[in-house]
């Protein structure tokens, strides 16, 4: 948690994620560590072996569970059917529930609200996941929020993938003031001018991540605890 004075920011790593998940924020608090000596970042995992991601690109923990029991804040990314997997796994829950206790803010992109969900950290609260997931936050006795970010509480969780560098800034504002974030923004020339524009949500292929989804929690969940609970026909 803490070297002297300094807090810890704790990505956290687990086969299969969606690497822009952990990328994204991890790189704006990166760049708060550079100018502020009052934040490191870690990455945690289980162990420190080098770990698959939905991409090509293999990551490895900078630290274990274990080396960093108690966070300023923690980040949890998401991803496909391995987060499915990964929300039965009681290791990383145990690890989200103890850091959880004592963290300012626990945090999560994309899908990785599921497993906070399913760590029992949402129950009454308001978040927001990856916009095809995010009827099954309920399931969890959360609230789903369409935004692009939701804070509850100590509770701060995103909508998919790149929305994850918005909550980061957002958040950077938060610990640091705006003028500090503002800068953070700069160094990593966070500007985004999509080349297809902005996102027409009455347009969202809903039938397209349908399948995809289904098939990740089929995939996922396939023997499992929660298996029964979400896999209905």
């Amino acid at each position: 948690m803490v070297d002297g004075m300094t807090k810890t920011i704790a990505c956290v790593l687990y086969p299969g994620l969606t690497a822009l998940d952990l990328v994204g924020p991890l790189q704006v608090f990166s760049v708060l560590a550079g100018v502020s000596p009052d934040y490191r970042v870690a990455v945690v995992g289980q162990d420190r072996e080098v770990v698959d991601t939905d991409t090509p690109l293999g990551l490895r923990p900078s630290h274990t569970f274990d080396e960093v029991p108690s966070p300023a804040i923690v980040v949890v990314p998401g991803g496909g059917a391995p987060t499915w997997r990964a929300a039965t796994d009681e290791r990383l829950l145990a690890y989200l529930r103890q850091a959880a206790e004592t963290a300012d803010v626990v945090a999560s992109v994309c899908t990785g609200s599921l497993i906070l969900g399913a760590a029992g950290l949402l129950e009454g609260r308001k978040a927001n996941t990856h916009w095809s997931h995010r009827e099954f936050l309920a399931e969890f006795g959360a609230e789903p929020v369409a935004e692009r970010w939701v804070e509850d509480g100590k509770f701060l969780t995103a909508a998919g993938v790149a929305a994850g560098i918005d909550m980061a800034l957002h958040l950077v504002a938060r610990l640091a003031g705006e003028e500090v974030a503002r800068g953070v923004q700069f160094g990593i020339e966070y500007d985004p001018e999509p080349p297809q524009g902005p996102l027409d949500w009455t347009k969202a292929p809903h039938e397209l991540f349908a399948a995809w989804t289904a098939a990740g929690m089929r995939e996922g969940l396939a023997g499992t605890p929660l298996a029964e609970r979400f896999l209905r026909e």
